[in-house]
């Protein structure tokens, strides 16, 4: 008699172990590792984080410090995560800015977010989530540090954070040139872990790199070489860079020169008090302390481009404490039917007939 044997299907799903999570990093498809920006809104947006080894320039609005909040969100999550965090800015005292950071949230006060609707939690890609290892990774608070905190601007960051955190505070304002401070920047990350299994993922934040109070504010060129080389020394020493810069200051060749050096690119808009006309086109214009424009997301390892499903969002302040993004809602016409749109449908010139044809 022929022996029984064991027949296996063609097609078979691999059951592979997930790669194990690293404290303030996330992984991604096609190998990418994400590193939270501090804001979960922008996190979702930019389909995960800020991948890592990457250069992120935030273009300023002269008018507003709406910039700022980007930079302490980042800066704090980095602190939470105890990742190594280098911040440059043209003020002569630096590290006074640290004072500034928000605190996160306490497991009492996180209740759940209001803009998060029941559409968004029941989509049917929790499957392809569940699968790809994405499930669940982005917020757990049983004890394990979550991927993304959320951060109440009114508290300052606790003391304890701070202690045997590896941070440095360097002032733009007496450096001459970038070569030395690119140097900085090289050996502190050189700090960090490298290896695949240990990566923590330094942290650079840069505020106003262009600004009128540093001595190579002029030197353009030096400031785009300065650039080029850190976009190397973040790739290889696994650091993600926040560059804020003041597009108004600067020349359009040199604004325009910035922008395609820029991994993920993002600019911030104030928003007038008093604007009728945009009142009357918004929905919850009142409660809008700027806007949030995304004109380019970061792609390792892929050729396919990101689509956004909108690429303006509006910033505002939940409960005024916790930074929030919204996709920007047109207000209907007149109060009327919620629609944003004439009621009439049909496509006709200016003079009425009774045929109803339509007449282009």
């Amino acid at each position: 008699m022929a022996s029984n044997k064991t027949r296996t299907a063609s097609f078979s799903r691999n059951f592979s172990s997930p790669a194990p999570q690293i404290p303030g990093l996330k992984h991604g498809p096609n190998g990418t590792t994400f590193l939270s920006s501090g804001i979960p809104d922008l996190d979702k947006i930019l389909g995960g984080g800020f991948v890592l080894g990457s250069l992120v320039m935030v273009m300023e609005d002269p008018e507003a410090p709406h910039h700022m909040l980007l930079l302490r969100n980042f800066m704090s999550q980095g602190l939470v995560h105890h990742q190594p965090l280098i911040y440059a800015s043209p003020a002569k005292d630096p590290r006074g800015f640290l004072g500034t950071l928000p605190n996160p949230v306490g497991p009492k006060e996180d209740k759940s977010r209001v803009h998060e609707t029941e559409q968004e939690k029941l989509r049917i890609a929790w499957q392809y989530k569940k699968y790809s290892g994405e499930y669940n990774s982005e917020s757990r608070r049983d004890g394990k540090s979550e991927f993304c905190s959320d951060f109440d601007l009114r508290k300052p960051l606790e003391r304890h954070f701070f202690s045997g955190q590896l941070i440095d505070c360097v002032t733009l304002n007496d450096s001459a040139d970038l070569a030395s401070f690119h140097q900085r920047c090289s050996a502190f990350l050189s700090q960090t872990p490298r290896t695949n299994e240990n990566m923590t993922g330094g942290r650079i934040a840069i505020q106003s790199l262009c600004s009128p109070q540093c001595e190579f504010s002029n030197n353009e060129w030096e400031m785009l070489s300065f650039v080029r080389s850190l976009k190397s020394v973040l790739r290889l020493l696994n650091g993600v860079a926040v560059l804020t810069f003041p597009p108004s200051l600067v020349s359009e060749t040199f604004s325009k020169r910035m922008q395609h050096l820029a991994d993920t690119l993002v600019s911030v808009k104030a928003i007038p008090d008093e604007d009728k006309e945009l009142a009357k086109l918004l929905t919850g214009y009142q409660d809008m302390v700027g806007l949030l424009n995304v004109h380019k997301v970061a792609r390792n390892n892929t050729q396919v481009p990101a689509i956004l499903e909108a690429t303006t969002f509006s910033m505002k302040l939940q409960k005024r404490r916790s930074l929030v993004l919204e996709c920007l809602n047109q207000a209907p016409v007149d109060g009327s039917s919620g629609t944003s749109y004439g009621s009439s449908g049909t496509c006709s010139s200016g003079s009425s007939k009774a045929g109803g044809t339509l007449d282009f």
